[in-house]
């Protein structure tokens, strides 16, 4: 079929390994610079350059200067719901990367994925709304229930204006720290909006760290529990 957007030039952008890496690496959350991502990507300065110039071509990543520094960003929340999408399948076929995630405990308590909570808080709440049965889960397909649109409701979520959006409203995301789900999608970006809102934590600058104080680690684990 010749009609309609070519997906050949994309795929083949994501599916370099060394682009892959990169793309991956700021799926964690802070904009980072050509360097940092050349280390992520095991490449010369230089040859990391050239991948992120393509990138940025493509319209995948977008790039935010501050002072002499250039800080690259995955583009928008349609390139995070694509390799949302692609890791479970990844997951699926075995394709797994042999690192376990970071050494740091902070990191793997909790941090950022893009705009949405990983790490091992995010992992306990996601499982507890599977199994309080707010979340529905069909193989990589999940949807929110009649009780979930309630639930979130009380709690300034308004599912029907996410459901609107463009992105997709919930979806399983690989925690490569856990080796489990956390919430990704809208949903899941919404709800790291709320907690940060309400203080239960603030997102270290220039890191991925994610840090509950003792009393929002409290209210968070009883309202994940009802």
């Amino acid at each position: 079929m010749k009609e309609g957007p070519d997906i050949s030039i994309i795929a083949a952008l994501i599916g370099n390994p060394a682009s892959a890496n990169m793309l991956m690496a700021l799926m964690a959350g802070p904009a980072l610079t050509a360097t940092e991502l050349a280390q992520e990507a095991g490449l010369m300065l230089s040859t990391a350059s050239g991948h992120l110039a393509k990138l940025e071509d493509a319209g995948l990543v977008a790039v935010e200067r501050q002072g002499r520094h250039r800080y690259f960003r995955l583009a928008d929340a349609d390139v995070a719901s694509a390799l949302e999408g692609l890791i479970p399948l990844a997951a699926r076929a075995g394709h797994t990367r042999i690192r376990t995630g970071p050494r740091d405990p902070e990191l793997r308590q909790a941090r950022s994925c893009y705009d949405h909570l990983a790490g091992d808080l995010a992992v306990r709440m996601f499982d507890r709304f599977v199994e309080r049965r707010l979340l529905a889960r069909g193989g990589d397909a999940m949807r929110v229930t009649a009780s979930g649109k309630r639930f979130f409701a009380k709690a300034g979520i308004d599912i029907d204006a996410l459901e609107r959006g463009r992105r997709p409203l919930c979806r399983p995301c690989l925690d490569w720290s856990e080796r489990r789900s956390h919430l990704g999608g809208a949903l899941g970006g919404a709800i790291f909006d709320q907690i940060i809102a309400l203080g239960w934590a603030v997102c270290e600058a220039r890191t991925r760290i994610v840090r509950f104080s003792a009393g929002g680690e409290r209210k968070m684990r009883a309202w994940i529990s009802g």
